[in-house]
């Protein structure tokens, strides 16, 4: 939950690992913020809540718990089984990019999408170089816990105000297009996508709360946008 998976797969994943380690019944409860799981083994009911703090898109992570499972389930010697579940739980790798390489590599993509939508090559560098910069401020911002609305504003603020730098010094042939394309970054398609898929399969609470939550952080990116525009006073902006 933590790391973006849809609903459907966390409740699947949590029976059949339950299931796997000897559970008669598992019941699994999601919430936006919160997962609740009730097993019931020998005529013991045990139910536990925990909080899901939210963490960026980690797909790795899905698919290693994935393995997990699968493995899990396919052990014919129980012996130690839940041991070595739980090992494997806490062996998981959580390694990720570096910030700069991330950085580099979401600047190049936005710096892709403001050259095929016909800027110039000066345009495609100050896009670049905006949305490096802007990515890298969001990652620093987020490994020190701050809001992610919070977040979000300050990065489409940078990303616009280094992007509208080619108003003021009649940078490439659309100016236009640097702003627009430096902020791609934080569309967010995949929370979007999630929120979508857990509506249509049932988890409607769910979808609902991860549908206002990608609502939110595009107003946020909006409000970061209008900020660096009004303070360069630019009044005509847009396609």
């Amino acid at each position: 939950m933590q790391y973006g998976a849809e609903s459907a797969v966390v409740v699947d994943l949590s029976k059949r690992l339950g299931l796997a380690l000897g559970m008669n019944s598992v019941e699994c409860s999601l919430n936006f913020n919160a997962i609740t799981l009730t097993t019931i083994c020998d005529e013991r009911c045990i139910t536990t809540t925990r909080d899901t703090i939210n963490q960026s898109i980690n797909v790795n992570l899905l698919v290693q718990i994935q393995q997990i499972v699968n493995k899990t389930e396919a052990t014919i010697d129980h012996h130690d089984l839940i041991d070595r579940t739980t090992l494997a739980f806490d062996e998981l790798d959580k390694a990720v990019y570096p910030t700069w390489l991330v950085s580099v590599f979401v600047g190049a993509s936005c710096a892709a999408f403001a050259y095929l939508n016909g800027g110039s090559w000066s345009i495609t560098a100050v896009t670049f170089i905006a949305g490096m910069v802007a990515m890298f401020t969001r990652i620093y911002l987020s490994k020190h816990h701050f809001n992610p609305f919070i977040t979000v504003i300050v990065t489409a603020f940078i990303a616009s105000l280094i992007g509208a730098t080619t108003y003021y010094f009649d940078i490439g042939n659309n100016a236009d297009i640097a702003v627009a394309s430096s902020v791609l970054l934080l569309v967010p398609s995949f929370p979007l996508i999630n929120s979508l898929s857990d509506i249509l399969k049932g988890y409607v609470n769910i979808g609902v709360g991860r549908a206002v939550f990608t609502y939110m952080l595009t107003l946020s990116a909006c409000v970061g946008i209008v900020m660096a525009l009004v303070l360069l006073r630019i009044q005509h902006w847009g396609f």
